[in-house]
């Protein structure tokens, strides 16, 4: 009896783990894109955490190891590009998927394929179609 118990609550406790919402790290200097994200994307039942600058980023994505993170790559301090390259080259960072969020449209094909991105988006942007991008890569 005591075996099937605790069966029961393993699969119960296994199926909860796979239920955990997914965390965001929302990278961005601009408190309006932080607040609009963070509305949604909890609204939307993720988790999410949020930096200002650069060394914040790598502070948070070390602490909390996000399922994905929305990079801006103007970010005071140290900029997005070297924030991704100093995530992808630590292994314990390097898988972590990351959207490039950017006001420039200055080779932002090329930046995002510096910052080993897995995809992109430019400001002004339709917040569905950044949801959309998310759920691919995290869902």
């Amino acid at each position: 009896m005591v075996r099937v118990l605790l069966f029961i609550l393993f699969c119960r406790l296994k199926k909860g783990a796979n239920n955990m919402p997914k965390t965001i790290l929302v990278v961005d200097d601009e408190p309006d894109i932080l607040k609009i994200l963070l509305f949604r994307l909890n609204k939307l039942g993720y988790d999410v955490i949020t930096a200002t600058n650069g060394i914040e980023a790598i502070d948070a994505v070390r602490d909390n190891m996000p399922d994905l993170i929305l990079l801006d790559l103007m970010i005071p301090v140290l900029d997005g590009v070297e924030v991704a390259k100093r995530l992808k080259s630590d292994q314990d960072t390097k898988d972590i998927p990351i959207i490039v969020v950017t006001a420039s449209t200055h080779k932002v094909a090329e930046k995002a394929k510096e910052c080993q991105a897995a995809d992109y988006i430019t400001k002004p942007f339709v917040l569905d179609e950044l949801v959309d991008k998310i759920k691919k890569l995290i869902e």
